[in-house]
């Protein structure tokens, strides 16, 4: 699959977009093709801090090698480590990167229009939603602020399906937060990361699928749309069935005449890839099982599906990071028995997602959790990354900071 990964790679031409204007109507407006991409600084930075000599060593020899864009980094949000995600700009910043692959997650809004979201229910998080007086009246739950004397923490619930899709086109992205303790809107939204930025936060512009697909199309990358699950109830509105929504996501790559080997549509509702494999075959073979483990004592459960899974078609699972590493007697990283039981089973493996961890001073939290007393700074980023490319072989990783994952690749010829 690596190999098949490698020629599609090569059939596409580099591009992305200096224009960061609103897009007044369905479409993403023409983007100025180019030849090289920018990977910046902070590949070197995490190269720097790899505490594995050999490592270093290789990864410092590829310092100047021309950067090429590869389909084994992939685009998680666009590049939401410093950028407003599932925006324009966040998108075209993935695409400046080297991003093969670009990401999409799906959800809908109350007239059934299909929008860019990592959530249905997180606008109050990811938007300005809250500081729009007629928009954020019509949230699900408004914003309460946080009372102090009773610990009561401040919240909001604002959904894409509150809003018609010209509402939405109203909303501005921004980066991805709240502040628990906040007592006005205005504390609220401020709740970026420390260890993020709201240096590319000035523009946000929110994209339909329509109008990602016609973006991602002139930069010539690949696209993998995800088909969140609906925070509301199924089916929406009396007929919008689950079955419905999985087929409105396949139709709009299908009318903007994009080829089913340019879309890895992914979910981590496993019969969303059974109806792709059944009605929609040249999607669904190559569709992406996400994997839903949160913790460890989950993972027995989807290590024993994988044989179903492998016998109704499904080639391609997506595990987080944690779930396909663990600890040798050593204590060095290695991979996991998830992880060999899937390529046992006939599974190609896409992981997820780098980037989103800070400065992996302390231990890397969720995504290092099977592996936490081996991550000890930076640059076991590349650490992981690598252990995840040669002894478990994946085909692509997703990163929030496209730029440090097509380093590596271009380093190893991926």
């Amino acid at each position: 699959m690596t190999h098949v990964l490698r020629q599609a790679a090569l059939m596409l031409a580099g591009g992305l977009a200096l224009s960061l204007a609103q897009l007044p109507s369905a479409h993403a407006g023409k983007v100025q093709p180019v030849t090289t991409y920018q990977l910046g600084v902070r590949p070197m930075y995490l190269v720097d801090q790899v505490p594995d000599k050999d490592l270093k060593q290789r990864l410092k020899a590829c310092e100047n090698i021309p950067a090429t864009k590869s389909q084994f980094s992939i685009s998680h949000r666009g590049a939401a480590m410093q950028f407003p995600e599932h925006t324009k700009e966040g998108y075209m910043a993935a695409a400046r990167q080297g991003a093969g692959v670009i990401e999409c997650d799906v959800t809908f809004t109350k007239d059934r229009e299909l929008v860019c979201r990592h959530s249905q229910c997180d606008l109050a998080q990811t938007t300005n939603i809250l500081s729009i007086p007629d928009l954020a009246a019509k949230c699900s739950v408004p914003f309460s602020p946080a009372d102090p004397a009773t610990g009561k923490q401040a919240t909001a619930t604002c959904c894409t399906s509150d809003l018609s899709v010209s509402e939405f086109k109203r909303l501005m992205g921004k980066m991805e937060g709240a502040n628990p303790n906040a007592t006005s809107v205005a504390e609220y939204m401020k709740g970026t990361p420390n260890w993020r930025t709201d240096a590319y936060a000035a523009t946000g512009t929110l994209m339909t699928l329509a109008e990602a697909i016609e973006l991602f199309k002139q930069l010539k990358v690949d696209m993998t749309p995800e088909l969140k699950a609906a925070s509301v109830p199924m089916p929406y509105q009396g007929d919008y069935t689950q079955e419905k929504y999985a087929q409105a996501m396949i139709d709009a790559f299908k009318n903007a005449g994009v080829p089913a080997k340019r879309v890895w549509a992914q979910s981590f509702n496993i019969n969303d890839n059974y109806y792709w494999l059944q009605h929609e075959p040249d999607f669904g073979k190559q569709s992406v099982a996400l994997i839903p483990v949160d913790t460890p004592d989950q993972v027995p459960a989807a290590k024993a599906l994988l044989p179903e899974m492998a016998a109704k078609g499904v080639k391609i699972v997506a595990p987080p990071i944690w779930a396909l590493l663990a600890l040798d007697k050593k204590g060095k990283m290695v991979g996991s028995d998830y992880a060999y039981a899937a390529r046992n089973a006939g599974m190609n493996i896409i992981s997820w997602s780098l980037e989103r961890s800070g400065p992996l001073t302390d231990g890397g939290g969720y995504y290092f959790q099977s592996v936490t007393p081996a991550v000890k700074g930076p640059g076991d980023y590349y650490t992981a990354l690598d252990v995840l490319a040669n002894d478990v072989g994946i085909i692509g990783m997703f990163s929030d900071w496209p730029a440090t994952v097509t380093y590596y690749a271009n380093c190893t010829g991926r």
